[in-house]
């Protein structure tokens, strides 16, 4: 018996191209690379501080460690929004032989937007911290008094990445309409 396959139609339209996922995957991705890049340099340029203070005075090497651990909560503010952006993308839908979108050109260039807002905020907070860990590490070493001031100095480096995470949540939250039946 000779079946002839029923031929798959498209049905993508100007407000649901089938390029609307890879701006989504894209914001996703975004998010993932730069906000690890800033938690990757906060990391390595406050180690060196650390690696350097720690010579003349190891006792305060665990005092010294919170830069690291504060530079590796902005990896994970990018992996938050990596992960709400890629569970709102959605494939198309095969439907009686017809491909059917379900994610608009608005959800991808929304969620494109979060992970640039979050990674690249996250970037920034990993150079500030960063910079501030080396130099207040190395400081930390000279005068321990000087410890209330570098984590004041840190926390407000961390909030650059706390407010990319709240923009990105709201940029991803938001209404993204249907596609056209």
């Amino acid at each position: 018996i000779n079946k002839m396959a029923s031929p798959i139609v498209d049905v993508y339209s100007l407000s649901c191209p089938a390029s609307a996922p890879f701006f989504g995957y894209f914001g996703a991705a975004a998010a993932m690379f730069l906000a690890n890049l800033g938690a990757a340099y906060g990391t390595a340029k406050s180690g060196v501080g650390i690696s350097g203070m720690g010579v003349s005075r190891p006792d305060l090497v665990m005092k010294a460690l919170i830069p690291v651990v504060m530079a590796g909560v902005v990896g994970i503010y990018g992996l938050i929004i990596a992960v709400i952006i890629s569970t709102k993308i959605k494939a198309p839908s095969l439907d009686n032989g017809t491909m059917r979108p379900q994610y608009t050109l608005f959800a991808g260039a929304a969620h494109l937007a979060a992970g640039l807002a979050g990674g690249f905020s996250g970037l920034a907070a990993g150079m500030a911290i960063g910079i501030v860990g080396d130099i207040g590490t190395r400081a930390l070493g000279q005068q321990p008094k000087l410890f209330v001031g570098m984590i004041l100095i840190l926390i407000f480096a961390e909030a650059l990445g706390l407010y990319g995470l709240i923009v990105a949540l709201i940029f991803s939250a938001s209404p993204t309409g249907v596609c056209a039946e």
